[in-house]
């Protein structure tokens, strides 16, 4: 079952959240919904669910409007907010059996769907404490079962793995690979290697813009810009560098140069150039490795 997000906009009194966001999920691919602290991904998520309505823009699931059947879509999607809802007084079945109700499931059916998504989620063994008694990697997979309870085609997440220890986080994305089998599934967050472990596509926001969404072995394939780190003894003058083939640099310490240019090896060229002819002591020039991180760092800097 598809997404297709159309041009979302929201603001927020004065303050605009989304411009004009679009982008497409499509079943057999975990989509990872990518950027910084504050970039709109939550923002995002809740209009795709049908908690928020858009100023602008709609949601399409599988050809239908979020915005005209909003009823009809909640069905649909499980979602996992960021702040994971629970009542800590309930026992997990419980909790479970009562969302299932708020979706009309009948009773023989919601039985069985309880035990089986306890089952996958791995909630057997803490079957009989209260929700409020478990630990944060168990909360999570409450959280997890609550979406998947309704048999929903499309799953959200919203920071699925936030706060976990790492025994918690591994169990937890090897929950979502399990799921991601034969559902539709976005994963926003804001932790790279999130995506780098579970993704096969990518969509990273900034400022409430997309500023890139492709599959991720091609965002990390070297297409596009790459980025040159040039080490010397002693600061470079800008006038030395005016007019070669990069498009912007920056600078982790005063010796040392982060350059992004589409074609780095002449780049290379050029500053071996620079070297000879000023006499420079040289430190290291090499190509910075084109992962998810450098990617990211050069797309939401600023």
């Amino acid at each position: 079952m598809s997404i297709e997000i159309h041009q979302l906009s929201k603001s927020f009194g004065s303050q605009q959240v989304l411009k004009g966001v679009s982008f497409q999920a499509k079943p057999g691919q975990v989509l990872g919904f990518l950027g910084p602290n504050g970039a709109g991904k939550s923002t995002t998520m809740k209009i795709l669910t049908g908690y928020l309505t858009a100023d602008e823009g709609d949601v399409l699931v599988n050809g239908i409007s979020v915005n005209k059947y909003p009823k009809v879509i909640s069905k649909l999607i499980g979602y996992l907010p960021e702040h994971n809802p629970l009542y800590p007084e309930m026992y997990i079945s419980e909790f479970l059996t009562f969302v299932g109700g708020l979706y009309q499931m009948r009773s023989k059916v919601l039985k069985n769907r309880v035990q089986m998504v306890m089952d996958q989620c791995g909630l057997m063994a803490e079957r009989k404490k209260k929700i409020g008694l478990l630990s944060k990697g168990y909360k999570q997979r409450v959280g997890l079962a609550k979406s998947l309870v309704h048999d929903p085609e499309i799953i959200v997440l919203d920071e699925p793995t936030s706060g976990l220890d790492p025994n918690q986080l591994a169990e937890i994305r090897q929950l979502i690979r399990t799921i991601s089998q034969n559902k539709t599934l976005i994963l926003s967050t804001h932790i790279m290697q999130e995506v780098e472990a579970l993704c096969d596509k990518v969509v990273i926001i900034h400022n409430g813009n997309i500023v890139a969404q492709d599959l991720l072995q091609h965002l990390k394939s070297g297409q596009g810009e790459g980025e040159l780190v040039f080490e010397t003894e002693v600061p470079l003058v800008p006038d030395w560098i005016k007019g070669m083939d990069y498009s912007g640099y920056s600078q982790p310490n005063p010796t040392t140069y982060v350059f992004s240019s589409a074609n780095p090896k002449q780049l290379r060229l050029e500053l071996m150039r620079l070297v000879q002819e000023r006499g420079l002591n040289l430190i290291s020039i090499r190509q910075q490795e084109n992962n998810l991180e450098s990617i990211f760092y050069r797309l939401t800097q600023n």
